[in-house]
């Protein structure tokens, strides 16, 4: 019986001194979780609000438009984005990041094509001694370079001429004979003015006559077409265009 009771009695004082352990952590607990003032400092300046009127007005020109849409974008833009949805439809691309990197690379290659091209045609024409372009012949620049047979026209057999390029094949000869001995009746005839420095069209120009102006645009077509045309020229095509000078000339009263 003794016993139970001083089981009792020690039990009794652990609780007790457990009870006290707890207490004095809560307050320990307690003292370190004070709270500190807060430091934020607060402007409590008397504010007064402003008031803005017409905004819309006053910020409408183009300095201020900061999201552009493609019809209010330039013509760049737009050309682009057309290029890009012809793209992006033609080779079925869903991707709008993949359909824009296409249309940077068609729009670089392009560049570099046209900067050959132009390249190209700046060679062509620097070292073509003709002066010419595209294709090296032009139908409105000197007929042909001063030699002796264009600069004394007056005094050149053209029949003998013409005739001895016939009979060696030499067709695109035989015809800017025919050509200049064209000029020189013409000249003798007084409806031209012959010069070595003109050119077909200032012959043409000249000429006041109506058929004659008719039959003059003819044949230069066929010389220009034979004689800076840069290909062979087979017994047809010399015979059909023989014909039309010989007619030509026949018509001149000189």
């Amino acid at each position: 019986m003794n016993k139970r009771i001083g089981l009792h009695i020690v039990l009794f004082i652990l609780l007790c001194y457990s009870i006290q352990h707890v207490q004095a952590v809560n307050v320990i607990e307690l003292k370190t979780t004070t709270i500190v003032n807060d430091t934020l400092q607060i402007d409590t300046s008397d504010i007064q609000p402003r008031h803005f009127d017409n905004l819309k007005e006053k910020y409408n020109d183009e300095d201020f438009i900061y999201e552009r849409t493609v019809e209010n974008s330039g013509w760049w833009s737009r050309f682009k984005q057309w290029l890009n949805d012809k793209i992006q439809s033609l080779f079925n691309i869903k991707n709008a990041g993949q359909a824009s990197k296409m249309t940077n690379l068609a729009i670089k290659i392009g560049g570099v094509l046209l900067f050959i091209i132009v390249i190209y045609f700046i060679f062509r024409a620097i070292i073509n001694k003709e002066g010419a372009w595209v294709f090296g012949k032009s139908s409105d620049k000197s007929i042909i370079p001063v030699t002796d047979i264009e600069a004394n026209i007056h005094a050149t057999d053209f029949k003998q001429l013409i005739a001895e390029a016939e009979e060696n094949s030499n067709y695109r000869l035989a015809i800017r004979y025919y050509y200049l001995w064209l000029l020189k009746k013409l000249s003798t005839a007084e409806i031209i003015h012959y010069d070595v420095e003109k050119t077909n069209n200032d012959y043409r120009n000249e000429i006041e006559i109506p058929k004659i102006k008719e039959d003059f645009a003819y044949t230069s077509y066929l010389y220009n077409y034979i004689w800076y045309g840069e290909f062979d020229v087979n017994d047809e095509q010399f015979n059909k265009a023989k014909l039309a000078f010989d007619k030509f000339l026949n018509s001149i009263k000189a």
